[in-house]
Formats: C-alpha cells, sequence, structure tokens
C-alpha cells in the first residue's frame, strides 16, 4: 500500500495513476480519495497524472489523534506534493477537501500549484455569526457530532440521501450510491471524524481565498442540502481574484457521482484551458 509519514509519524494513503500533468484531490467528510475515482479514472485516461490521498484518520491512512484541524490536514496534503515532489499541479478540493486546498494555498503558496479548482467545498465559513449571518447554526453542526456519537452506522446511511439528493422527488439515485456513502464514512475513525466537524464549519477560510493567485473554478450544484451554494460559492468566487463559475442547476453536495459526466468535462475542459 502506498503511504508517505507526516512529521507527527502519520502515514497518509495516496493512489497515483497515469502519467501527464498533475492534478491532485482532496476528498470530503468523511468520505476518503475513493470518491474520487470516477474523475481520476477519466482524467488518467485523457493524459493526466492524478494523486488522491485519504485524509488523516479517514480510509487507508492512520487514525491520528492530533492535528485533526484545517492546519494539520493542509500540511499532510503538502507532505503528499512534497515527497512526490509534484509539480505545476492543480489542486482539486470536494466539500472539507476544498476547505484543504484554500489553507494549503494560505499556508504554502502556490510555486508547485498551477490552477486550483473547488467542488461544493466548504469556504469562506459554514458557521453562521454576527459576521456570516447567512450561515448555518450551531446546531447543525451539534446534530451531527450527536449523530456520529450515538449511531454513527445508521447516521451515515441516513446523511447519505441528502448528500445525494435521493431525498428529492423524482431522484435517481442507485443504493449502490448510497451503499458506497456508508462504507466510505465507516472507515473514518470515530475521534477523527468528530474532530474534522469543527475543521471544516467554524475555519473562516477568508484571507486564504484572498492569497489565491492562480486560475480558479468553483463548481457547485444549486441544490446542495449540505453547503448551501449562496453561502459558500458565491462568497468564495468573489473572494478569489479571477475565479471561473459553474453552477449545476438540481444538483446535489454529491454531483461528483450524479452528475459525474457532466462534471469530468467541465474539469478537463478547465484543465486544457
Amino acid at each position: 500500500m502506498s503511504t508517505i509519514t507526516t512529521k507527527d509519524g502519520t502515514q497518509i494513503y495516496y493512489k497515483d495513476w497515469g502519467t501527464g500533468p498533475v492534478v491532485t484531490f482532496s476528498h470530503g467528510w468523511p468520505l476518503n480519495a475513493d470518491m474520487w475515482d470516477g474523475q481520476m479514472l477519466f482524467l488518467a485516461q485523457n493524459g493526466f497524472r492524478v494523486v488522491a490521498h485519504d485524509r488523516r484518520g479517514h480510509g487507508r491512512s492512520s487514525q491520528a489523534s492530533s492535528g485533526n484541524d484545517m492546519d494539520g490536514y493542509a500540511d499532510d496534503l503538502a507532505a503528499v506534493i512534497e515527497v512526490l515532489d509534484l509539480k505545476d499541479a492543480t489542486l482539486v478540493g470536494h466539500s472539507t477537501g476544498g476547505g484543504e486546498v484554500a489553507r494549503y494555498i494560505g499556508r504554502h503558496g502556490t510555486k508547485r500549484v498551477a490552477k486550483a479548482i473547488l467542488v461544493a467545498a466548504v469556504p469562506p465559513i459554514m458557521l453562521k455569526s454576527a459576521t456570516n449571518p447567512e450561515g448555518l447554526p450551531m446546531e447543525v453542526f451539534d446534530k451531527l457530532r450527536d449523530g456520529i456519537t450515538r449511531d454513527r452506522s445508521q447516521f451515515y446511511k441516513d446523511l447519505a440521501k441528502p448528500f445525494y439528493g435521493a431525498n428529492r422527488p423524482g431522484a435517481e439515485v442507485s443504493q449502490g450510491t448510497l451503499d458506497q456513502f456508508w462504507l466510505w464514512s465507516m472507515q473514518a475513525g470515530l475521534k477523527n471524524a468528530y474532530e474534522s466537524i469543527k475543521a471544516f464549519s467554524e475555519t473562516d477560510f477568508t484571507e486564504d481565498l484572498k492569497k489565491i493567485d492562480v486560475p480558479t473554478l468553483v463548481m457547485h450544484g444549486e441544490d446542495d442540502q449540505i453547503v448551501p451554494v449562496k453561502d459558500s460559492a458565491k462568497k468564495s468566487a468573489r473572494l478569489i481574484r479571477g475565479a471561473k463559475e459553474i453552477y449545476y442547476p438540481g444538483a446535489p453536495h454529491g454531483l461528483t457521482a450524479t452528475h459525474q459526466d457532466q462534471v469530468n468535462a467541465d474539469l478537463l475542459a478547465f484543465l486544457r484551458s
């Protein structure tokens, strides 16, 4: 199994397919790198080298007791990029992974980065506050914490439905798609998943977004029930200089699966532009 070891001894699993210009992928909570397989296979078949890692505490990476915050996540991404000596990479992040990409650039700059792509990403900040009145109240995130500590298996089965929009009238989401969400989620350590909720909901990425100085694509489903588009992508695009925006009518949070062909085509077009 391919792994790198970080400075604090955490083993980070990664997959590395294909040859050509580099594209890295950072996954959402509480999943792992496998959520990107539909994009990675497509891009590898179209002349790109694709690299995706499991966040610490998720998937096949070790379940570290510490570092379960955005700085830790960003530094783990930096470790993967540096150990593999990736250059001129396009960094792609979904949901929590979008925050990871933003914080990576905020902490490590863009010397190894050619482009960035934020997909249904959590920045600028999810939590409602006096300065972010459109955000989600703390009660939403407390329910997530309560759900995974009481009965995480059933909680993840229930969460899969709004994640992929399967709770919408006329939705065509296979049972297999819902099952894979549960399978990936159950591979995350409880402590890691619990602490990640604070990381993705309370971290303010405003200054990180302002530091992005490479071509950036912001992609988001307009019917995202997990990370509402108006308080995330719309705001992020205004903070990133020259950001390109693509919004998908009716698309859910898990659009990389439900709208795979469309997302893949748009990724490829941006990578080749």
